[in-house]
């Protein structure tokens, strides 16, 4: 009869889990402060308009589940260089052009802005609006020309 003793494996991960508790109930302040930062960080990711992804995720979500990219830049950064397929939609107009993407609530949006830094503030309110599926591109147009992605530069809505 052979009994299960274990590995050398488990043995190092029990010592490891011993280490991290004594750890946290010898740094009991710095352990909660982590804690508590960590879960407001997921908290305040949460509350922000959209779940974040990456260029290459955008590429399979156009391609696989016919998401629709709205380009929050000012029309001048737009005609500079915008991700084929998108569509501009400037912040500053978003008020008065809503009826142009109402019919879209049920399909992927994905936003994308300079640097992905005010499109968060978008897809909240989007969401607030009876959008489904708000997400934002991570780094917007910055990460994306970082990625060596190509852009079109001329005009097309």
């Amino acid at each position: 009869m052979c009994v299960y003793s274990g590995s050398k494996s488990d043995g190092l991960i029990k010592k490891v889990f011993e280490q991290i508790f004594e750890f946290i109930g010898n740094h009991l302040l710095l352990s909660s402060t982590f804690i508590f930062l960590a879960i407001a960080f997921f908290i305040n990711e949460g509350r922000q308009g959209g779940v974040k992804v990456s260029p290459t995720e955008l590429v399979g979500l156009v391609n696989r589940d016919d998401a629709k990219i709205l380009d929050l830049r000012d029309s001048k950064e737009y005609r500079l260089g915008h991700i084929a397929g998108s569509q501009s939609f400037p912040t500053t107009s978003i008020e008065s052009r809503l009826g142009e993407i109402d019919h879209l609530k049920q399909t992927t949006l994905i936003l994308v802005c300079k640097m992905g830094q005010h499109s968060g503030p978008t897809g909240k309110k989007l969401k607030s609006l009876g959008f489904e599926d708000v997400r934002r591109l991570a780094g917007g147009m910055a990460e994306w020309n970082a990625s060596n992605l190509p852009v079109v530069k001329k005009e097309v809505s």
